[in-house]
């Protein structure tokens, strides 16, 4: 779709707020222009600072290794995070930094219009839960209008905590469940998409 790479360029030329002063790469997302399905994270990392893309390093091959096992390849859907650059040592997004990015991240729903969120992350997750606990309403799907919002640990904290991780990959078992009502009924399994299905909106550079 042409507005979101024009959203993605713009992205990437973005100057309002400190972190534009130390990035190598914003990290606008990635994926179908029309996916079903949203993971929002919370800010790009080392690796995804290097190369411009959203959850490439160990974060991203757990988010993969979870999706395959619900039956989905990253490409089948858009991930994005709720700042698009990565703040110095990874730490926590201040909220003039969230406030500056919310209405990319706003444009990016309104264009995608996912039928389910999955929210990665406590600041991911305050956007649709405020006030929430993430310990206590991860995997639990709520309809907010015509999108379905699951909460989640971000992966990040699921490689550092075991506890998380058990809890984690039951969450995308029950994910599981609420995709496959997605899919149209057939009597055979989708397949991987083709290069005509999607639009890789991530160019691996900058």
């Amino acid at each position: 779709m042409q507005e979101l790479e024009q959203l993605a360029q713009e992205i990437r030329a973005c100057q309002r707020c400190r972190l534009a002063k130390g990035r190598r790469c914003a990290v606008p997302g990635e994926g179908p222009a029309d996916a079903a399905i949203m993971f929002i994270g919370e800010g790009p990392g080392f690796h995804e600072d290097r190369q411009g893309r959203p959850f490439v390093g160990p974060s991203g091959a757990l988010l993969e290794e979870l999706l395959a096992g619900i039956g989905l390849q990253r490409q089948q859907v858009y991930i994005t995070n709720v700042v698009k650059c990565r703040p110095p040592g990874n730490r926590d997004p201040l909220p003039d930094e969230l406030e500056a990015c919310r209405p990319y991240l706003d444009r990016q729903i309104e264009l995608i219009r996912p039928k389910v969120i999955v929210t990665l992350g406590r600041f991911s997750m305050a956007r649709y839960f405020p006030g929430q606990s993430i310990s206590r309403i991860h995997g639990q799907p709520q309809q907010q209008g015509d999108v379905t919002v699951v909460p989640m640990f971000h992966p990040a904290a699921a490689l550092r905590q075991a506890q998380w991780m058990d809890a984690m990959r039951e969450d995308f078992r029950r994910l599981g469940a609420l995709v496959a009502a997605l899919r149209p009924p057939s009597d055979a399994p989708p397949g991987p998409p083709s290069d005509d299905d999607y639009q890789q909106l991530s160019l691996f550079d900058c």
